[in-house]
Order: structure tokens, then C-alpha cells, then sequence
């Protein structure tokens, strides 16, 4: 377990812990997170969360977590809520791009897999 700290920025985020609660897999990549947070008023202490990414081939193994292209969709929705809200600025909208952008991306790889026939494998 390691905890990773990229997103501690100001008082909200300084409270939220981010464990990686496994070692990278076959790909390079870790797949489970633990996010903790105190719980304002009450007795029991902490949120918690649990992110389990995709682990292994859908092919052999299923569909077992989340996948990048599942968690932008969740940020792009978002962003977009602020936007057409009180909070729109100049940052969320480049944010907002920029994971349109690397939605695409990712789209586009899966797509180019797809054709090769390789999509759900761990086939280069």
C-alpha cells in the first residue's frame, strides 16, 4: 500500500488520502484505490471509497472495474454541470476540452484495437 498525493492542492483536497492498495498488475498499472475522508458531525470518522479498476482481459476475466473512459465520463459530466452553472470559468472549460480530448483518444484506441482484433486481449 502507498499513498499518492498529486491532488493536495487546498483544505478540501488536503483531507481526502489516496492509497493504492495493490502492486502494478501484468500492464504496468496498479487497479485498486482507497480514497478516506473525515466525516463532518458524526461519531464514525471517515468516508470511504473504494475504485477498483479493470484487472486482466475482458475476454478471460469479465468485466471486473471501471475503466479510464467510465471516471472521465464522470468528470466530463460534471464540468459540464458547472459550466452551465454559477461556477463557469476559463479553467473549466480548458479542463473540460482536455478530457473531451483524451476521451477521444481513448476512444480511438479501443476503436484501432477493435479492427485489429485484439480488443479485450492482451495482445499488442
Amino acid at each position: 500500500m502507498r499513498e499518492i498525493t498529486g491532488h493536495k492542492v487546498n483544505p478540501a483536497n488536503d483531507q481526502i488520502r489516496i492509497e493504492v492498495m495493490d502492486k502494478p498488475g501484468q500492464g504496468g498499472a496498479c487497479h485498486d484505490y482507497h480514497l478516506s475522508w473525515p466525516l463532518k458531525g458524526t461519531h464514525d470518522g471517515f468516508a470511504d471509497v473504494r475504485i477498483s479498476f479493470q484487472n486482466g482481459p475482458i475476454a478471460e476475466v469479465g468485466v471486473n472495474g471501471i475503466t479510464h473512459e467510465a471516471l472521465i465520463e464522470i468528470l466530463i459530466d460534471r464540468l459540464k454541470g458547472f459550466q452551465a452553472g454559477p461556477y463557469a470559468c476559463v479553467e473549466n472549460a480548458d479542463t473540460l476540452g482536455k478530457l473531451i480530448s483524451a476521451q477521444a483518444f481513448l476512444q480511438s484506441r479501443t476503436k484501432a484495437r477493435m479492427e485489429r482484433g485484439v480488443e479485450g486481449t492482451n495482445a499488442v
